[in-house]
């Protein structure tokens, strides 16, 4: 068998990656140990939140699945930080655990020059160092011209309970036995990481009266840029919030010396994600806090499992039980799924280029966990870039790299690559140094032209895209030519604003804070969509502060275009710190604007690179 493009995974990274090859019109192989668990959710049952919300988006802009997948199958939805600046909002839904995998499998199934196999990869055939396909479990092997591996946390997979360590995936299933042997032969570095998941509790034994109950957004709400909403505003399910209580501490802390990571088990090496930390974390690290919040969210609609957000744990049962019998509500709950730990292997992320090819192996390109990130979305979006970036490889063309100010994607990939990792790496807002050019509303006119150029967005996407950037231009030239005037100080005082002496443009007016753009709507000529009417808003509102960030960007980016050359010598440079050298040599970024924000890299030594730069390759 041969193929142009094998996925191996059919998590979030491979169902993206898979997607976009097959979407190219390239012969597409995606293979998977359990074809009932692509786009499994084993852990959050949500899409979106902080930043990662944002990445959705942006996965949409560019032909991607995810934004699409989830609007179908939502429970709840919000907008988180409405009451903030728009540089921090961003969209989460509790998404149904059933709905989700079904649907994108359906897409996949349906998707021309796409096919999938149910197998285990056990290791990658590579000459010459080129990889030039898989060789499966059973010994079958299958050729190609570019491999993906998107295999989550399925590599060396170890289920961790109290003392317990099972050798298997999330649900229980054989994991990945041999494909690290293949890459540790091949010179990979790899390292080994950790995360784990919550209880689930039958919802039919929870007190909700002890709750307070955080209902989805009463405005509609989708990720993607070519859906309308698909659920009903009224019949979106509650999540609760609950807390932690002093009974809850004093049981971790008796116990400590039985959870797998504080005792119960040796040789633990995988370290686990600093911003989604256990329950055992949480009371350790953070000693002086009273109580610490949780939310109870439904899993779907077809069974009553109940996701207990912000309890990981790897306690035996019996301790799982008094912990969840400790807090307000839960006091007669039913544990349905005990929590656990899982640990895996991962690829150390500086072995990869930009285009999330591997440095080592030619045409070998790696998405998601295992490059060391956690979240369903930095995952997805990794798989989209991957698959994007494989395809044009083969029609040989120039490959997709996103800069740090024109998406979220661009920054994850950067800070992987560039700096590495110690734990899972989660996105945030705080990684983003242009956040207000990043924002929710504007990624498809970030991304979307990329996407339309790719081939992943079709012409009637695009000319609808087109309309809505030639909408926000009429719109703003209309606020700079129509007026109020003192005769209108009456409508102004309604409003909550000065009155003005003399004429002023919308334009101008919409600049002050209390003003908002639906006031001014009925003076305007035209009818513009919301989108269209946020859009310009927040373009004029935040004016300077937009252009501010532009200017910096621009001059970020002057660093960015000065190349460095593949064949650099930095051996030679017998002025550069000892560690700087070290770091240049391991990482060898293709710019100084790389070089800059590599760790243990300091101005000093980039002065010293821009002069051997200049000297010898007359840059």
């Amino acid at each position: 068998m041969k193929y142009e493009i094998i996925v191996v995974g059919g998590g979030h990274a491979g169902c993206e990656a898979a997607l976009a090859g097959a979407r190219k019109g390239h012969k597409t192989l995606l293979v998977t140990g359990n074809i009932n668990n692509i786009a499994d959710m084993p852990c959050n049952p949500s899409i979106g939140g902080s930043a990662k919300g944002i990445v959705v988006r942006e996965i949409d802009a560019l032909g991607g699945e995810m934004g699409k997948n989830a609007d179908k199958s939502l429970l709840q939805i919000k907008m988180l930080n409405n009451s903030k600046g728009p540089a921090v909002r961003a969209l989460r839904a509790q998404a149904d655990k059933i709905t989700y995998p079904k649907e994108m499998l359906k897409t996949l199934k349906s998707a021309e020059n796409l096919e999938i196999l149910e197998e285990l990869v056990k290791e990658l055939i590579v000459n010459n160092g080129r990889c030039e396909g898989v060789i499966l479990e059973d010994g079958s092997k299958i050729e190609a011209q570019a491999v993906i591996l998107t295999t989550g946390t399925y590599m060396k997979a170890d289920i961790l309970v109290g003392s317990e360590r099972r050798r298997e995936g999330p649900h229980g299933e054989r994991p990945s036995n041999y494909l690290s042997d293949s890459l540790e032969k091949l010179g990979f570095v790899l390292k080994r990481l950790k995360t784990g998941t919550p209880p689930r509790i039958d919802k039919d034994t929870i007190d909700f009266s002890k709750t307070k109950v955080e209902n989805g957004d009463n405005v509609y709400h989708t990720f993607s840029f070519d859906l309308k909403p698909k659920y009903d505003i009224d019949k979106q399910i509650p999540c609760h919030l609950i807390y932690t209580t002093s009974q809850t501490h004093k049981i971790i802390k008796d116990n400590l010396n039985k959870s797998s990571m504080y005792g119960g088990l040796e040789n633990i090496k995988g370290i686990g994600p600093r911003y989604c930390p256990s329950i055992e974390d949480k009371v350790v690290r953070f000693a002086d806090k009273e109580k610490h919040q949780l939310f109870l969210e439904p899993e779907s609609l077809y069974y009553d499992d109940v996701y207990l957000q912000g309890f990981s744990t790897s306690m035996p049962h019996d301790v799982q039980e008094e912990m969840v019998h400790s807090l307000p509500g839960l006091e007669k709950a039913k544990i349905l799924k005990y929590a656990y730990a899982i640990e895996y292997d991962s690829i150390y992320p500086t072995q990869l280029k930009q285009t999330l090819e591997t440095k080592l192996v030619e045409n070998l390109y790696s998405a998601g966990q295992i490059n060391g990130t956690s979240g369903y979305e930095e995952a997805a979006c990794q798989g989209l870039i991957a698959g994007i970036n494989a395809s044009l490889k083969l029609e040989g063309k120039k490959p997709l790299i996103l800069k740090r100010n024109e998406a979220y994607i661009g920054v994850l990939i950067d800070d992987l690559i560039t700096k590495g990792i110690r734990d899972p790496y989660r996105l945030l807002t705080s990684r983003a140094e242009y956040r207000l050019l990043l924002r929710h509303d504007n990624a498809d006119l970030r991304l979307r032209e990329y996407g339309h150029q790719i081939g992943l967005i079709d012409d009637t996407r695009y000319q609808k895209f087109l309309k809505k950037k030639e909408d926000i231009k009429l719109l703003i030239k209309e606020l700079k030519q129509k007026k109020v005037t003192p005769s209108d100080n009456e409508f102004l005082k309604k409003l909550n604003t000065p009155e003005i002496k003399d004429g002023m443009t919308l334009y101008n007016l919409l600049k002050r804070p209390e003003i908002d753009i639906n006031d001014l709507s009925h003076l305007l000529d035209n009818k513009y969509n919301n989108d269209v009417l946020e859009q310009a808003s927040i373009s004029i509102k935040y004016e300077g502060y937009i252009n501010k960030a532009n200017n910096e960007a621009l001059k970020m980016n002057e660093l960015e275009n000065k190349k460095i050359p593949d064949d650099i010598d930095y051996d030679a440079m017998h002025n550069l710190a000892s560690e700087a050298k070290q770091k240049l040599k391991e990482i060898r970024p293709t710019s100084l604007g790389q070089a800059l924000r590599i760790s243990g890299v300091n101005p000093a030594d980039i002065s010293i690179l821009m002069i051997y730069l200049k000297r010898d390759y007359h840059g």
